[in-house]
């Protein structure tokens, strides 16, 4: 076996339209997975600090069953087990464009196994502000909506940026096994193409830059979301991308962090 450097090249830098349209669908599944799973994970970390008991038991029983079993059952559970059981059943459906039974299903599953991550993620953001913040806010006349909208929350964002981002990260490189329910994304096409033209090596090698591509651009804007943060705090800058990219720490980066707040933000980086 050669490899083909002539395809290789071809495949990298020329794509086919069946290649751009998996890239398309892997990028669509995960922009609109992470966006959805970002507001039901809010959800289920308040449910969690509730103060009702059924509330904060139903949060619990959620990350517990979603963290604790694969993404890959999960989704087929949710597309093939339910509708042999005829529980319900992911039909396409046309809202200006066709969206396809295992596309819906894909972006479910996504957002119901992410939202149990970003739950834990929004928890320990706002555990990390210190109560007396809040109390001191409170003592002050402020309502404990409104502690937690100017006090605690813009705070709490800054902790939570790195890891939502590091989770985005995951779950565009998760999309590879959407493929065992169908969805024509990246990698399914690519899997397509290798077995027709038996040039495995090449086409996936191309697929894995394609991922990497994914992953460094979205490195780049969570760099710059982050910068975004820091100045509205008047905070240094966060590590550049080459740092992040290349492991070039400064001394100042490897001091240990003296506070919750910056342990969680070491951690993340």
């Amino acid at each position: 076996m050669t490899f083909d450097w002539t395809y290789f090249w071809s495949s990298l830098l020329q794509p086919n339209q069946k290649f751009l349209d998996g890239l398309w669908v892997t990028i669509g599944i995960s922009v609109v997975a992470m966006f959805l799973a970002l507001i039901l994970g809010l959800l289920i970390a308040l449910m969690g600090r509730s103060r009702f008991l059924p509330l904060r038991i139903v949060a619990s029983l959620y990350i517990w069953i979603i963290r604790g079993t694969p993404l890959l059952v999960q989704l087929v559970i949710l597309y093939t087990g339910f509708a042999a059981a005829n529980i319900f059943r992911f039909e396409d459906v046309t809202l200006g464009i066709l969206i396809k039974g295992a596309v819906q299903a894909a972006i479910i599953g996504l957002m119901l196994n992410e939202s149990a991550y970003i739950s834990e993620i929004v928890r320990g953001g706002l555990e990390s502000i210190e109560k007396g913040q809040t109390e001191a806010a409170l003592s002050l006349g402020m309502t404990p909506l409104g502690s937690m909208r100017w006090i605690v929350v813009p705070q709490a964002i800054r902790v939570m940026v790195p890891p939502l981002g590091n989770s985005f990260n995951g779950l565009m490189k998760s999309t590879s096994i959407l493929s065992i329910i169908g969805v024509s994304e990246m990698y399914q096409v690519g899997s397509t193409m290798a077995a027709s033209t038996f040039k495995a090596f090449e086409i996936f090698i191309v697929i894995a830059l394609y991922y990497l591509a994914l992953t460094t651009i979205w490195t780049v804007i969570q760099t710059q979301i982050e910068n975004w943060l820091n100045a509205k705090a008047g905070l240094p800058k966060a590590e550049s991308v080459w740092k992040r990219l290349f492991g070039m720490r400064s001394k100042r980066d490897r001091v240990a962090p003296k506070t919750p707040l910056a342990a969680m933000e070491g951690a993340a980086a």
